[in-house]
């Protein structure tokens, strides 16, 4: 990827404007249709970048309000991505600033921000897998809010802090459902993780089954469920295998006007079971479908994984929603860059509604 960023970047060393812009359009649209695994915003944020970085005076520079076709997470006050480059973004969470490694970002832009050399803490991702933290002046634990939420952060393994913010354009919308729908909503969230979507729902009004394999994942969403006030809330929390459980529930019997699920591209369950998700979503949204109710809400997956690109997320809940008579929108989610003006590719949702 960074050889072939540098072969764009040859590209502006051209005199004629006309002919560095057509290339630009003609290489975003035959790039994005092959195998490099990038998102076809990412590869237009890369060429604005370069154009942004070589100060051409060209009037095509993109801003969040032209990413028509992406559902980006920007109601946030204590999370800002700063910049982005050479595969790390600089976020500000709450009073720190972390730098962590992205895939999406294989463009080398200058790094002006002061943050990139006083950041609290560094995620180095290690060439032989995973990597390790280096921490400067950061507490092992810190909160941050998003609007009546509040979440308990800190730094583990694998880049991690504890919470996905780009989310939050999901929880945004479901939540605004909820609120609206005008009777009790029983929603399932799957690989619920620390509970942002749990608490989400919560908070609308929502009665939520909260289903995560980890047990350390689920007491972390217990403790931001007290946090946010919502410790008495109708929260079900259940550890165990996401699809087992969907067979356990389907066997006895019982429905969800609503499901959401965010899975992880590989993971195992408490018993070593291996999730694979090219392999288990489309099953997994199979067996979810059964588990509705006779006049569901809703329907969100998520995923991070470059190879489920929107339309495909559409095409699966569409053929397995078909009975209940919806309707699917699937776009990439994303996070906006302050420094560029430019949204950061955060994966992709799709969503079912009637």
């Amino acid at each position: 990827m960074q050889k072939f960023y540098r072969n764009v970047k040859s590209l502006f060393s051209q005199p004629d404007f006309m002919t560095v812009r057509f290339q630009i359009e003609f290489l975003n649209f035959s790039c994005y249709n092959s195998s490099t695994g990038l998102s076809e915003n990412a590869f237009s944020d890369m060429f604005l970048l370069l154009i942004y970085k070589n100060k051409q005076k060209i009037y095509i520079i993109k801003k969040k309000e032209d990413y028509n076709s992406m559902w980006i997470a920007d109601q946030w006050k204590d999370y800002q991505v700063l910049d982005t480059s050479k595969g790390e973004k600089l976020e500000r969470w709450g009073d720190y600033l972390l730098v962590r490694p992205d895939p999406q970002v294989i463009w080398d832009t200058p790094k002006k921000n002061p943050g990139w050399r006083k950041m609290n803490g560094h995620y180095h991702r290690s060439k032989k897998g995973g990597g390790e933290w280096e921490f400067f002046n950061l507490p092992e634990q810190w909160t941050i809010q998003y609007k009546d939420l509040t979440f308990n952060l800190k730094p583990f393994s694998f880049k991690h802090t504890g919470l996905f913010p780009e989310q939050a354009t999901n929880w945004d919308w479901f939540g605004d459902k909820i609120r609206k729908a005008g009777r009790p909503v029983k929603v399932l969230n799957l690989f619920a993780y620390t509970g942002g979507a749990t608490l989400a729902a919560a908070a609308a009004g929502a009665s939520v089954t909260h289903v995560d394999a980890s047990k350390g994942m689920v007491t972390w969403a217990k403790e931001n469920a007290v946090s946010s006030g919502l410790k008495d809330a109708p929260i079900r929390w259940i550890v165990d295998d996401c699809v087992k459980f969907v067979e356990r529930e389907i066997r006895r019997g019982n429905h969800y006007d609503a499901i959401i699920m965010d899975p992880p591209s590989y993971g195992r369950g408490p018993k070593g079971e291996i999730w694979k998700i090219e392999e288990a979503i489309h099953p997994l949204i199979k067996l979810c479908a059964k588990l509705l109710s006779d006049d569901p809400l809703f329907f969100l997956v998520n995923s991070y994984t470059t190879g489920l690109a929107p339309a495909v997320l559409t095409y699966m809940i569409a053929t397995e929603l078909k009975p209940f008579n919806g309707h699917v929108d699937s776009q990439e989610i994303g996070l906006p860059v302050r420094d560029t003006g430019l949204v950061l590719p955060c994966g992709a949702s799709g969503r079912w509604e009637r």
